[in-house]
């Protein structure tokens, strides 16, 4: 099982963290500013205490919340200033893309080439600061999504209804037409809900892969990928000890079920916005 240290003091990590640092982002202005101590970040470690030791730490993220891609940055440095981050893993970028021959000193561009990074899908605005306090410590940054090239071929394989239990798999298939304002056509749900299955294997075989005794893997992913009963834990080792939490926005959801998650860290609501409005132009058939 791995070792979690003793509770240090905040200022004193992210200090530890900027002198270990300093020869690899001294003068170089792409390098990113770690968050000073302060009430936000003191939350964020008293919640990391709270979760750990884990080897697989997941943290789900609502993809459009600024202050969890913030959280996501302050657990980096936390874990990278213990010297027990393993691999940062990303569903924002392909498996089989990785940080891990670059040099802590390695430009944004550097980093973003090697990762193949999608601006457009995942703006680096938001998800860089991660990315760049683990490639300053000298910890590998994995790309753990499913490539875009093999999605057709997972969405026709039939045998990944079979990786769920059938209680699970109807969920996940509501999911889908949820997740799809209702819009989806029923002749698609299979394979969609046979896609996120396929990325949740896809991740949980880099996770496993990077584990190292003693140390944590973090995932960066989505809320859904996060899901003890849906998402990648279904598909680690058993002898692999995860943690799931969720960042979720504002208050209470039905769909977090006690068992679902090992933690729900919230945040502030983010302004009311309709997510289904304009998809069923996007969702109809091109004549």
């Amino acid at each position: 099982m791995p070792y979690f240290a003793a509770p240090r003091p905040l200022a004193w990590l992210l200090c530890t963290v900027a002198m270990a640092l300093a020869a690899g982002c001294a003068g170089r202005p792409e390098a990113p500013i770690l968050q000073p101590p302060g009430a936000e970040s003191a939350q964020t470690s008293a919640r990391l205490e709270a979760v750990l030791p884990a080897q697989v730490l997941i943290l789900g993220e609502q993809h459009d919340a600024a202050e969890h891609q913030q959280i996501q940055q302050q657990v980096v440095a936390l874990l990278a200033a213990r010297g027990t981050l393993a691999a940062l893993a990303l569903e924002m970028a392909d498996t089989g893309t990785s940080t891990s021959a670059l040099k802590p000193s390695a430009t944004e561009q550097q980093v973003r080439n090697a990762l193949a990074w999608n601006d457009k899908g995942w703006p680096w605005a938001a998800y860089g600061p991660a990315v760049m306090t683990a490639v300053r410590a000298g910890v590998p940054v994995l790309g753990a999504n499913l490539p875009r090239a093999l999605m057709p071929a997972r969405m026709a394989d039939s045998r990944l209804d079979l990786q769920l239990p059938g209680p699970a798999l109807k969920a996940q298939q509501q999911l889908m037409r949820t997740g799809h304002c209702n819009l989806l056509p029923e002749s698609q749900v299979t394979p969609m809900a046979r896609l996120q299955i396929a990325k949740d294997i896809t991740m949980a075989n880099t996770l496993a892969q990077a584990a190292l005794p003693g140390k944590t893997v973090l995932l960066l992913a989505g809320s859904g990928h996060a899901d003890r009963q849906l998402g990648v834990p279904q598909h680690l080792p058993a002898d692999v000890k995860a943690k799931a939490v969720r960042l979720r926005a504002g208050g209470a959801a039905a769909s977090d079920q006690a068992e679902a998650f090992d933690a729900v860290w919230e945040t502030p609501a983010l302004p009311e916005k309709d997510y289904c409005e304009g998809l069923d132009k996007k969702m109809a058939p091109k004549p």
